[in-house]
């Protein structure tokens, strides 16, 4: 099994840890909302040290329901990872773009793959 293969292997074993292993220990039983984000955590704790606290300023859409505002966090999550799936693609296939030519310039001329053309008289 090659290095890489292995590696990728363990990466996705220790991704499934943590993504059962809180479910599995019963982390957060004993909350009303087990697993809830860090937005309504930290509400929950400002409004229980401060009970009058009141917002320097509200969203700016409310959705009508949580199923749709998971929506909206899901789709602003795909575009985002688009993004950057697009952005290393395209690194990457830049790079190979450039080992190709250095490749094809190194097959036609003669050279060690410099890019650079060897002096006529030296060519064989």
């Amino acid at each position: 099994m090659k290095r890489n293969t292995k590696i990728n292997l363990l990466l996705l074993i220790v991704v499934a840890a943590l993504a059962v292993l809180p479910l599995a220990l019963g982390l957060g039983d004993h909350k009303e909302e087990p697993f809830a984000g860090a937005d309504a955590e930290a509400e929950t704790a400002i409004t229980e040290i401060e009970p009058d606290y009141e917002p320097w300023f509200s969203p700016l859409y409310e959705p009508p329901s949580g199923e749709i505002e998971s929506a909206l966090f899901a789709l602003q999550a795909a575009l985002g990872a688009g993004v950057l799936a697009y952005y290393f693609g395209l690194r990457r296939g830049r790079r190979q773009g450039e080992q190709r030519a250095v490749e094809s310039s190194t097959r036609r001329d003669g050279t060690e793959g410099t890019g650079a053309k060897a002096p006529a008289g030296d060519r064989t």
